[in-house]
């Protein structure tokens, strides 16, 4: 193992210590978890864009249908949480099967706006729906039982019940990535043509990737109803979809930790500054944004990893010359 794996398996594991502590060294666990939810959201984002080149305008429709489908089981249905959380999953899933064969057969922003017209009509079904609350969503959606027996009322509950179902996540992704199947992707990411001519049916692997960026996304919106209690049309607004483009690209595209870095950001920021600036949170997170831009054109671990990298081939180049 060279020293970039162990560092960054030392990084990981520190994380993870730091996750498990947190509701033991005062950080508050609900805003935690909902920067978890929101860190998966951004994930399955980038296993889509990062790592397979397609730029969705519409995973709010995922997010947010989920959100939806989990708190409605929940509170009408008297559901358990683990099924309604499956039901919402694969609901997001189903979702983006349908949105993906109609929009794999195009590329580029013909693409990304065939995904944002989807999911309008997604919206517009969220409003007009009689389960849904309309304008008002779905508010006061209970936590329940876990599998009938764990009580997930209690934050410190709700949170490592979050916890592992983020790292459970987060491993998923780094071994889609690491697989065949995810070295596949990146072939297509950085030369579709050569991977045609390879004879690899680009399509189908174009549309499992969205289908499984989907029900990643819908994941994180079924967690994000339990942990917050409520499901509302901003889950489902195209404004969701630009914010986890805008976490995705703050962290770092195409790295495992970039999302992550990405949200814990956006979300901060929000958490910190709502109370303090009101609707200028916006403003502000978006004038961060467009200098980290500038600055950091790879975004934040993006620019870390290429600084590590120049490093390393400067100290080989170094002992090459020696």
């Amino acid at each position: 193992m060279n020293n970039s794996k162990k560092i960054t398996r030392i990084t990981y594991i520190a994380l993870l210590a730091l996750l498990l502590a947190a509701p033991f060294i005062g950080l508050y666990p609900v805003f935690v978890m909902k920067l978890l939810c929101f860190a998966l959201f951004a994930c399955a984002f980038n296993l889509l864009l990062g790592f397979t080149g397609l730029l969705s305008f519409g995973h709010a429709a995922f997010f947010g249908s989920a959100a939806y489908i989990t708190g409605w089981f929940v509170k009408s249905q008297n559901w358990t949480p683990e099924t309604a959380i499956l039901a919402g999953t694969v609901g997001a899933g189903l979702i983006g099967l349908v949105v993906g064969m109609v929009a794999i057969r195009r590329q580029g922003i013909y693409f990304a706006m065939i995904t944002l017209a989807i999911a309008q009509m997604v919206y517009f079904v969220c409003l007009q729906a009689p389960f849904t609350g309309g304008e008002d969503g779905l508010q006061g959606v209970p936590r329940g039982d876990l599998f009938g027996v764990l009580s997930l009322q209690s934050d410190n509950a709700m949170y490592y019940f979050v916890v592992a179902v983020f790292v459970l996540c987060f491993l998923f992704i780094t071994r889609i990535v690491n697989s065949p199947f995810g070295q596949v992707l990146k072939m297509i990411r950085e030369n579709e043509p050569r991977a045609i001519s390879l004879g690899y049916q680009v399509d189908r692997y174009k549309l499992l990737a969205f289908v499984l960026s989907s029900a990643l996304a819908g994941l994180a919106g079924s967690l994000k109803t339990l942990v917050m209690g409520f499901a509302t049309l901003s889950d489902v607004h195209w404004s969701m979809s630009g914010e986890v483009i805008l976490m995705s690209l703050l962290g770092g595209v195409g790295t495992f930790f970039g999302p992550v870095m990405g949200a814990g950001i956006v979300i901060s920021l929000q958490n910190m500054l709502a109370d303090k600036v009101g609707s200028w949170v916006t403003v502000i997170i978006g004038v961060i944004f467009v200098l980290c831009v500038l600055a950091f054109r790879k975004g934040v671990v993006g620019e870390l990893q290429a600084f590590r990298e120049r490093r390393r081939l400067a100290a080989q180049a170094a002992s090459t010359q020696a």
